[in-house]
């Protein structure tokens, strides 16, 4: 990954200069720009500390009685007070006023008021966002037929684990990094700042590829579903047609500023199509029509494993591996949740309670509907139900809560391809502009119809969800995560006294420079560094294992059941 530009030591900081907005040795900047190459990460690091001192971010008079656990994981949590005395003590001119006009042209309250303003998000309101965004469960019965009983739920844990400590390490670089005057908006703006503009571009491909595969997805899904409904009686591939038409047309919407209601409203009627799925499974028999053109199962006894199932190859086994990775693919959009949040430091108990709430609808139905179907089961399971009236009923609701996530997908998608690329690359104008708004409209048509051909193309729900869990959702998930908090802890870490952002001249003042300085940064908390670079390293094995067998997957799919590209047969049967 290529060294950040704010990496690079100040060695001009005893010099004044009139080039890069320098004047006088004091330097102005436009206000609050996202992207600066001439902003440091010290400059990042410090106004993140005013920010987090500011009292609309202080704990409740409830919950300073008794410090959290986490405290001490969690930085300027302790003596805010302090920071924030000395942070406006630094601000502070030589007349003793608040804000040099000569730096700031605009104040520090003005920056605060408009960034908060537009932060209202509790905690609570993040859990119902990461669960909509994450809660999938649809998969798990088909992963444990994969795995067996004991591998798959050892494997979920360990993942929800890891998927959790990945969480804990963006929420620390957010505190750390977002500020009033620099805030955060993004995964990719996480990599700007800890290691440059490459990363950052990296990061929003990855997002972008990742966002579109989803939504492909999410044709294939409902296109199945509609065959099952129509009985069959209309070609598949016209299915999914239409519904990438209803995308595009609910594309047009730009704001998700009510989005919010409409998430709490997916979550339950995810959890109401899980209860009625497992209470018809376990009055009827399995969909053995559908067991048979998807996972070539024949109609026989059922089995069931604790350990791996003796029919099953290795590579159908990462797979199913990588469905556990694919249900638990958010952490991609942490930071925007983050970025909404009133108080970022209550992200993560919104974190832990949609990840534990997510965890245990896994096991429950997992366990539940894999007892009742064994290798039967399939990928989504709601899709396995054999009584037609049932099978309608669940194939109705999943389509409401699916596009509620194609909006959730594709607008972000979008949203993350025009800024990233047609604005800041080719200087397309910004969608508040009329011209911005009618560019819009002509792109989310072609966004569905990219997204038609990869699930037209691809219509194998696993193994399509596999090499997306294992080439992007993993990414984001468990290996950036541990790479990018490489990056911030060796700057923060070889900050030395004297070193630091001077903001009466907007200057950085580094001693050295170099490798010297990178490895004494990464020697302060040297276990934890090790263990985030084993993590990373193992992330990225299990990634490429993941491609690899996705791959694999895919051509055996195609070569041994009815899997086919721009095909009328339906993948699960009629």
């Amino acid at each position: 990954m290529a060294g950040n530009e704010s990496l690079q030591a100040d060695d001009k900081h005893d010099r004044k200069t009139t080039t890069n907005g320098v004047e006088g040795g004091v330097r102005r900047r436009a206000a609050g720009k996202l992207h600066d190459p001439n902003v440091t990460f010290e400059e990042y690091f410090y106004y993140s500390q005013l920010s987090r001192a500011h009292p609309s971010e202080a704990p409740d008079a409830s919950s300073t009685a008794a410090p959290n656990r986490l405290s001490k994981y969690v930085p300027f949590r302790k003596g805010t007070v302090a920071v924030e005395n000395s942070a406006i003590r630094d601000e502070k001119d030589l007349d003793g006023s608040l804000g040099d006009e000569t730096w700031h042209e605009v104040s520090q309250e003005e920056y605060v008021q408009a960034s908060r303003a537009l932060r209202t998000a509790s905690w609570g309101a993040v859990f119902y966002l990461i669960t909509t965004d994450i809660l999938g469960p649809y998969s798990t019965a088909w992963a444990f037929s994969q795995m067996g009983y004991g591998p798959a739920a050892v494997l979920y844990f360990i993942f929800a684990c890891f998927a959790a400590y990945g969480g804990f390490l963006l929420w620390r670089m957010f505190l750390q990094l977002d500020s009033d005057r620099y805030p955060l908006r993004s995964f990719g703006d996480i990599a700007y700042r800890v290691a440059g503009k490459v990363a950052r571009h990296t990061m929003n491909v990855f997002q972008s590829v990742q966002l579109l595969f989803n939504v492909g997805i999410i044709i294939i899904q409902n296109g199945q579903g509609l065959s099952q409904i129509s009985k069959g009686s209309v070609c598949f591939v016209v299915l999914c047609f239409v519904w990438a038409i209803a995308g595009a047309i609910i594309g047009q919407i730009r704001t998700l500023q009510r989005l919010g209601w409409l998430a709490h409203f997916a979550i339950w009627i995810n959890v109401l199509t899980l209860i009625i799925t497992t209470a018809v499974i376990f009055h009827s028999d399995p969909n053995y029509d559908a067991a048979l053109a998807n996972n070539d199962a024949p109609k026989g006894p059922k089995v069931t494993t604790a350990g791996p199932p003796a029919g099953v190859a290795f590579e159908g086994q990462v797979v199913g591996l990588m469905q556990a990775v694919y249900s638990y693919g958010g952490a991609m959009l942490f930071v925007e949740f983050m970025a909404e949040m009133k108080r970022p430091y209550d992200f993560w108990k919104g974190m832990v309670a949609a990840q534990t709430f997510i965890f245990a609808c896994y096991m429950i139905f997992g366990f539940l509907i894999y007892s009742q179907q064994g290798q039967f089961a399939i990928n989504p399971n709601y899709q396995g139900v054999s009584p037609y009236a049932w099978q309608t009923a669940v194939n109705s609701l999943a389509l409401v809560t699916a596009l509620i996530a194609a909006l959730l997908y594709g607008n972000i998608g979008i949203k993350v391809l025009y800024s990233n690329v047609l604005m800041d690359m080719l200087g397309f104008p910004s969608l508040a502009q009329n011209s911005g708004k009618l560019l819009w409209v002509a792109i989310v048509p072609i966004y569905w119809a990219i997204a038609f051909v990869v699930a037209a193309a691809i219509p194998s729900v696993s193994n399509l969800s596999g090499l997306i869990a294992a080439a992007c959702i993993l990414q984001f998930s468990y290996t950036f995560p541990p790479l990018l908090m490489l990056f911030h802890n060796a700057q923060r870490d070889a900050i030395q006294e004297g070193e630091g952002f001077e903001v009466s001249t907007g200057r950085t003042i580094r001693h050295d420079r170099g490798m010297a300085r990178w490895m004494r940064g990464l020697r302060k908390n040297a276990a934890l560094n090790a263990f985030n670079l084993f993590f990373f390293l193992g992330s990225l094995a299990t990634a490429v294992l993941g491609i690899y067998s996705a791959v694999v997957g895919l051509i055996n799919a195609y070569a041994e059941t009815a899997v086919s590209g721009f095909s009328c047969t339906n993948p699960v049967g009629a």
